[in-house]
């Protein structure tokens, strides 16, 4: 049964994650206080507001205790829905403003149309927020990559390390498990989308990265689909 659709990770596959960790995470720490106090009363910044006090179980936070967690949780990379959510909108202000674009891996962008070419559905799964993701993917060193993809996944899918995330994926794009591949540098992460019956390679991208019994790649330049 041939691959049918590849799904991506992002930071450390597609993206270097000395990119999120240097350049994304410490704008969205310095940002995210004066983002909250001049965005409070928009109704999907309250939601998140409201997220964060349900989550660290501070239901009468203040909004100065809310960016305390919030930054707390920016440098413990908590894999929580409304921080990502704030930090993808954030994100979006760096990269509306010209501040940054997003660093994607050069054989990425040389080999996405190539994929596309042979009649196979590109996805992207990270633990940022599907609009992180698409601001990645447009603003990119390569340009709007965007019109390559069919679709983003993110924590609202499900963990990243549970099987029941990438389940929940094949569901949603309709095929059969071993007619999707999944490519992650993460050995957990490849271990839970096995279980769901996908396809999977690591991306190995340094000789210092922990590594599995998972085929390996480093480039997308070695993938074939015969």
């Amino acid at each position: 049964m041939g691959i049918k659709a590849i799904v991506v990770d992002t930071a450390g596959t597609t993206t270097d994650l000395s990119f999120i960790r240097d350049t994304l995470f410490p704008y969205s720490a310095k940002a995210i206080a004066e983002f909250l106090v001049e965005n409070k009363s928009n109704v999907l910044i309250d939601n998140c507001i409201c997220d964060v006090k349900d989550i660290a179980l501070e239901p009468d936070a203040s909004l100065e205790r809310v960016i305390d967690i919030l930054q707390l949780w920016i440098t413990e990379d908590r894999k929580a829905t409304p921080l990502k959510t704030l930090q993808g909108l954030i994100w979006k202000q760096g990269y509306d403003r010209g501040e940054f674009t997003g660093h994607i891996f050069p054989d990425f962008i040389a080999e996405i149309e190539h994929i596309k070419q042979q009649k196979i559905r590109i996805y992207s799964f990270s633990s940022g927020s599907v609009e992180a993701q698409k601001l990645l993917f447009s603003h990119s060193d390569g340009g709007d990559l965007t019109p390559h993809f069919d679709g983003h996944f993110d924590t609202r899918t499900g963990h990243k390390l549970f099987k029941q995330a990438y389940s929940n994926i094949i569901n949603t794009i309709s095929l059969a498990p071993k007619q999707v591949l999944f490519i992650s540098d993460v050995v957990e992460e490849l271990k839970a989308a096995e279980e769901a019956g996908m396809r999977t390679l690591q991306m190995v991208r340094s000789q210092d990265q922990p590594t599995g019994s998972h085929t390996q790649i480093t480039s997308f330049a070695e993938l074939t689909f015969s």
